[in-house]
């Protein structure tokens, strides 16, 4: 894929990686569990063979995901999440917050497991050990 965006940026740089369509879905569908080719192409209807098979591998590239050959003949692989991969389940939880909160017509909710309420996201200091709320972004100083 090509950096469409060019600037010092975290926001920018990372949908250099992961702003393309479909790709995110793509991540997606892997951490839930559709970790094939075929499984993949059947949950996300509307994406082509070849699209996907692009992405697949720019995934693999970028070091979001890795691939193992599970059948020889033909080649087939299965595809698992780096631990970089993993850590985009915040991305989708907080995307699945607030789409419940934003969109007129949502699909899920983000619950707590033990009893089932709703969840929020919240920033923890691990310095102070304490949640959050008066954040800001720093620049970092070129190196």
């Amino acid at each position: 894929m090509k950096d469409r965006y060019n600037l010092p940026c975290n926001i920018a740089q990372t949908m250099n990686i992961i702003g393309d369509r479909w790709t995110l879905l793509i991540v997606h569908e892997i951490s839930i569990g559709n970790c094939t080719f075929n499984e993949i192409k059947k949950t996300l209807t509307g994406i082509s063979s070849n699209l996907l098979s692009d992405r697949l591998k720019f995934l693999e590239e970028a070091e979001l995901i890795t691939s193992s050959l599970y059948s020889s003949h033909p080649p087939r692989y299965k595809y698992t999440l780096t631990e970089s991969g993993e850590s985009l389940q915040d991305v989708f939880n907080a995307m699945v917050i607030w789409g419940k909160n934003n969109l007129k017509k949502h699909y899920k909710k983000l619950v707590h497991t033990s009893c089932q309420h709703e969840v929020e996201v919240a920033y923890r200091c691990p310095q102070c050990n304490q949640n959050v709320d008066d954040l800001e972004v720093v620049r970092l100083e070129e190196e």
